[in-house]
């Protein structure tokens, strides 16, 4: 029976049944066969070098593609296997797979899991075996055989059972795996590799499951994309809020307490603080009313609002208080805020409503997704809701962005995009079936854009379940996509909560809901300015703005305790170091600390009424008089990150020069 195989093109020619993705590819060109490692039929990634299933879309995936790269790092997972099975016979595998940057396997040995220090070994095991370049056979194993060549593997007896009859794996020398991925054609091209480190993960990521050794590693086609590779993660390193975060005490996760809930140290405190009164400050002179809602909440609220039937994944489980009542720790504030319009009879002179508040969620995430603030299972987020008449959603979601784009002049983030998130019409699971409402939402968001002259992007099946949405994307400091601040327009909230406002003409009508976040929450907030800064916040976040330092405290701590007395009163946030330490050694660990400012004072400073100012970074000071330099910080401070650099050009279209 004949194959009808359609190319990127367009074309479609006759194969005979049994026609590999090699041999297609040596037909079109010997160049082509050279960098091919495997095949995409109508979608789903296909080995080079076995038979060709059906009929269908064919494309050609070479070292080139990304779908490449990532059939690579699914052979070195599978190396990695087979070399653990050598070097250590008693040991029980979970997964392996690649990741966006690399591969991983859990593993699992009760006569001690392998650490870090044994990762060389394994790695020069890998390469004797790839140098051996024995072949990668594929096998189809019954559920029964799979059973049996896994009878010691309790993880990969679990995966057996879970999967279909018959069960796909590769064999390599005595070691097979059970393995439903593509894999190379041979080991001649795996040449490039790095073991890189382990920690541990819970079986199928739930924390009842037992706990797994994740060993880590990455693979590419050459030495430079290691090199690469090896450069960017020293830069995230360096960029890493968790690593910041510990070393300027800002915040901490106790195992105790549980994963996923930092606990907040003064300094990090003092940085929150400071934006969240920023924040509020902000809103309130945009017309928002500020307000406090619960953080539990009926579970009947959020079946209304749809959470439970679109979201439930996401939201801890009820609470059963014994007497019918289901409380629920609020995954999203919006069913609050509605209630507080529900609470009176709204009139058409009221609108636009706007609502906001620093609201507490909670989000039930698993052990594994959980990153330091970036990912968390409590979090704050800077949420508004707006309630508006139908002809007023496009000037109010103007006036929304316009209060974005000036939040992040103030805090100088300039490099940014838009993206129009719709919904995945075919996905009626996680969006509300109600086409003439998305397609109405959707054509007024985009409106709403065109009328700005705004560039920007689309992206389907991004959306939130009840609405389309503006995301604006950041890049964090590593160059990543992050979605910062969302504007959300809804017209099926206040349907479902039957939201009413009386009309110029006496009647009852429907508002529309526009969700909006300016920052996102403070967790990730804090994190991507953490990252983004490497912790050298500028001075108005700063924790400590000054720290004061005396060349002797007998001649000099009085003068410095009368210029804290004066910065304090300016509302600066300052310190006094006046250790029994070394000039020197406070210096440097007001460096180490990213202090914005040292203020040094000896004879001459208290002479002149002055002090020697040291700017973080600089490595040479300069005498001001104490009272101009008390002037010009707190000016500094009233100045937010703004630096007097041209605003971006989408920024501008927004806010005017």
């Amino acid at each position: 029976m004949a194959l009808d195989i359609t190319f990127p093109d367009g074309n479609v020619k006759q194969f005979p049944d049994g026609t590999t993705v090699k041999a297609i590819t040596e037909g079109i060109s010997n160049s082509l066969a050279k960098k091919a490692v495997a095949g995409k039929l109508d979608g789903d990634l296909i080995a080079y070098d076995e038979p060709i299933a059906h009929s269908g879309q064919l494309q050609i995936m070479t070292k080139d593609d990304a779908e490449g790269l990532t059939v690579l790092r699914q052979t070195a997972a599978f190396v990695l296997a087979a070399a653990l099975k050598d070097l250590y016979p008693d040991i029980h595998f979970g997964q392996g797979q690649a990741t966006e940057d690399g591969f991983y396997y859990d593993t699992d040995r009760a006569d001690g899991q392998v650490s870090v220090d044994d990762l060389p070994a394994v790695q020069k095991k890998m390469e004797a075996i790839i140098k051996e370049n024995a072949a990668l056979e594929p096998v189809v194993l019954s559920r029964a055989e799979a059973f049996q060549a896994f009878k010691n593997d309790p993880f990969k007896k679990q995966l057996v059972e879970a999967a279909g009859d018959p069960i796909k794996g590769y064999k390599l020398g005595d070691f097979v795996d059970f393995e439903e991925k593509v894999l190379l054609p041979s080991l001649k091209d795996l040449k490039h590799l790095k073991l890189l480190s382990v920690a541990g993960a819970y079986w199928q990521g739930k924390s009842s499951n037992p706990m797994l050794q994740r060993i880590y590693g990455t693979a590419y086609w050459s030495e430079k994309g290691l090199e690469d590779d090896a450069k960017r993660r020293q830069e995230a390193a360096e960029h890493d809020h968790r690593v910041i975060g510990r070393d300027l005490d800002l915040f901490f996760v106790d195992p105790k307490v549980g994963a996923g809930l930092p606990y907040w140290m003064p300094n990090g405190a003092t940085i929150r603080r400071v934006i969240e009164r920023y924040i509020i400050d902000k809103e309130i002179a945009d017309g928002y009313e500020h307000v406090y809602t619960p953080v539990l909440a009926n579970l009947d609220l959020y079946k209304t609002s749809g959470h439970w039937d679109h979201y439930r994944e996401d939201m801890f489980p009820p609470m059963d208080m014994g007497d019918g009542e289901m409380l629920e720790l609020r995954p999203m504030n919006c069913p609050s805020h509605i209630q507080i319009y529900n609470h009176h009879i709204r009139s058409y002179r009221e609108l636009p409503l706007r609502i906001a508040e620093l609201g507490m969620m909670h989000r039930y995430e698993k052990s594994g997704a959980l990153s330091g603030l970036q990912r968390v299972r409590e979090m704050t987020l800077n949420d508004g809701h707006t309630f508006v008449a139908l002809d007023q959603v496009q000037e109010e979601f103007k006036k929304i962005l316009r209060l974005i784009m000036d939040v992040y002049e103030d805090f100088n983030i300039t490099d940014y995009s838009f993206r129009l998130s719709y919904r995945d019409p075919k996905n009626t699971e996680k969006y509300f079936d109600d086409d003439e409402m998305w397609t109405r939402s959707q054509s007024m968001l985009k409106g709403a854009m065109d009328d700005l002259k705004l560039d920007y992007y689309e992206a389907e099946g991004e959306a939130a379940f009840y609405g389309p949405k503006l995301d604006i994307q950041t890049k964090t400091a590593l160059g990543n996509d992050e979605t910062m601040s969302t504007i959300q327009l809804d017209f099926m909230l206040p349907e479902r909560f039957n939201l009413t406002y009386v009309g110029k003409d006496g009647e009852e009508h429907r508002p529309v809901m526009i969700h909006r976040g300016i920052v996102g929450t403070m967790e990730r907030f804090i994190a991507y300015l953490t990252e983004i800064y490497k912790g050298a916040f500028p001075t108005w976040l700063a924790p400590t703005q000054a720290v004061l330092i005396p060349v002797n405290n007998d001649l000099h701590l009085d003068y410095v305790n009368r210029i804290k007395k004066q910065m304090l009163a300016a509302g600066l946030r300052v310190k006094v170091d006046d250790r029994n330490e070394k000039m020197g050694y406070k210096i440097r660990e007001a460096q180490t600390k990213k202090i914005p400012y040292t203020v040094v004072v000896g004879d001459k400073e208290l002479n002149d009424a002055a002090v020697s100012v040291r700017r973080y970074g600089d490595e040479h000071t300069e005498e001001e008089a104490g009272n101009m330099f008390i002037d010009a910080l707190v000016a500094e401070v009233k100045n937010y990150s703004r630096d007097g650099k041209t605003k971006p050009g989408e920024a501008t279209k927004v806010l005017g020069d």
